[in-house]
């Protein structure tokens, strides 16, 4: 059984390294706003007004996403990492629908995200789920090459 829920204290290690074995997996650097919100994500995130969901199979996470607050009163979709093991089974799109639910509760305009163009697998799970491009926007990440939103 797998389950999406609201980050706990007993998350922050599984937070840290799904976050990182993706980064890794992917061949990018851990950059100093990756650093930072690994580290703090009570005060970077959830301090702010944002949310980390968790997937947990039989109690043990397998993946995650955050939510940030933005200054537009929109949330950026953030730090989505499955296990390899935990791949197929519809947690990205769950997880997405947890964001687009919380979202839509507190009466934002819309969802974005910042990803790189390698990410073929992702970007193609945000088409489906309703996000379209965006030109080049303004972002901490050297990695990032490609912007979207899904206007709620």
């Amino acid at each position: 059984m797998i389950d999406i829920v609201s980050y706990r204290p007993d998350h922050a290690a599984a937070w840290r390294s799904l976050n990182e074995d993706w980064l890794r997996a992917g061949g990018y650097a851990l950059e100093a706003k990756d650093q930072l919100v690994l580290s703090d994500p009570r005060g970077v995130i959830l301090y702010r007004g944002g949310h980390i969901f968790i997937a947990e199979r039989d109690g043990a996470p397998v993946g995650c996403c955050s939510l940030m607050a933005m200054a537009d009163g929109g949330f950026e979709v953030g730090k989505m990492a499955v296990t390899e093991g935990a791949r197929g089974l519809n947690l990205g799109w769950r997880l997405l629908e947890a964001c687009a639910a919380v979202a839509r509760g507190q009466g934002a305009p819309r969802l974005y995200l910042e990803t790189n163009a390698a990410q073929t697998h992702a970007i193609a799970l945000y088409r489906r789920f309703g996000f379209v491009d965006l030109p080049a926007q303004p972002t901490p990440y050297e990695r990032c090459n490609v912007w979207m939103e899904k206007l709620l």
